[in-house]
């Protein structure tokens, strides 16, 4: 067994402390300073605005919390319904999650990590702004959740109602923006 001696253990402190302080004066930190500009901010297409009637229909496949896809379809559907378009926001699958009003820990309304209630609120913006939320019955069922406890607004609709909703969707020349999680 090899013991290490007092003497020995400081040096090795300093070592680390010296090499620690090297290793952060390589590089100038930050290299920017806050509020530089990372990105040009040239917008390329027009900023289109609904013409009467037209529709805009937002499909979402996707698991709340486990990516990026469910909560920028949310943004997305609110930017267009403020750009003027009637803009309907389908979950479907387990997308139907996304839709729970019961979210929460430890209990329900209590934030347990920062943006957990993102979904939420951003659902509740879009219908207090005159969205539409539907969301499928089957897609609830899949994962055990009850239709009581949709956030308020949200339409439960049958399962047949997917495909006959982008039929309807279609036929009026509604853009359609189809959001899938794999």
């Amino acid at each position: 067994m090899t013991t290490t001696s007092a003497a020995t253990s400081d040096e090795t402190a300093a070592a680390i402390k010296e090499a620690a302080e090297k290793s952060k004066a390589e590089i100038q930190h930050p290299s920017l300073e806050k509020g530089s500009n990372l990105y040009g901010s040239t917008k390329i297409f027009p900023d289109y605005q609904a013409e009467p009637g037209q529709s805009y229909l937002t499909l979402v496949h996707g698991i709340a919390h486990e990516s990026s896809v469910s909560f920028v379809a949310i943004l997305q559907a609110t930017r267009a319904l403020r750009k003027g378009f009637d803009s309907v926001l389908y979950f479907y699958g387990p997308g139907s999650m996304n839709c729970m009003a019961t979210r929460g820990f430890p209990t329900t309304g209590d934030s347990a990590f920062p943006g957990e209630h993102n979904i939420n609120n951003s659902l509740e913006t879009f219908i207090a702004e005159g969205g539409t939320v539907y969301c499928c019955r089957f897609g609830l069922s899949l994962h055990g959740l009850r239709e009581e406890d949709l956030i308020a607004g949200v339409i439960p609709c049958h399962p047949l109602d997917v495909q006959d909703a982008l039929i309807h969707y279609a036929s009026k020349g509604a853009i359609i923006n189809s959001t899938y999680m794999v």
